[in-house]
């Protein structure tokens, strides 16, 4: 039987972002496969959306039962996801960030603040730099100096400029705002599977 709404002001072929409270808890209640599905992208495409955040006032009154428990474990899913693919971007602007600096491992860790065994955790996405410190490694980078202790005066080149000609950046080469070139991904964000994909 196709899902039907009452008393809402939406369709069920409208798009699931745009239902109403009401309208989700009718199609978790009383949908079938193809609307849970519908509302497991909608999780997936926006983990912390409005969609989401409907759903977790829902199950914290309802108990679980019936999809409810899938559904919860897509959001959880869909979360663990995007926070994957969150710190596997920041470990490639460390990556990139240090390519560009043309300093050292031990010399960009140095001008930072920090020790090169914390900047590998940075870079291989083990641990996710302070948004501070992300500010500082993108000064660094755009201002080429000499190795702490040389001596000399800074070589004041824009960080597009620096270190382009050491490494190649791959296929995805382009430059952010702040001039700085794109790594191509090191890392893929899985999207989470389950029963409702």
């Amino acid at each position: 039987m196709a899902l039907s709404f009452r008393n809402v002001d939406a369709d069920p072929s409208d798009p699931v972002e745009s239902w109403p409270y009401e309208g989700l808890v009718t199609a978790v209640e009383r949908g079938g496969l193809a609307d849970w599905r519908r509302i497991h992208r909608a999780v997936q495409a926006d983990p912390w959306g409005p969609v989401a955040r409907s759903l977790e006032d829902y199950f914290n009154y309802e108990q679980p039962y019936g999809v409810t428990p899938l559904l919860q474990r897509s959001i959880a899913d869909a979360r663990a996801a995007a926070e994957a693919a969150e710190k596997a971007a920041v470990a490639d602007e460390v990556t990139a960030l240090v390519a560009a600096s043309g300093l050292s491992r031990k010399a960009f860790a140095e001008r930072i603040g920090t020790s090169p065994s914390r900047l590998s955790t940075y870079a291989s996405g083990k641990v996710s730099p302070a948004a501070s410190l992300v500010v500082r490694m993108r000064r660094v980078a755009g201002v080429r100096g000499q190795d702490p202790g040389e001596g000399g005066c800074a070589d004041a080149r824009p960080a597009g400029q620096v270190g382009a000609s050491r490494r190649s950046f791959g296929p995805r080469r382009g430059v952010r705002d702040n001039g700085m070139p794109v790594p191509a991904p090191r890392h893929t964000a899985r999207t989470a599977e389950g029963p409702l994909t």
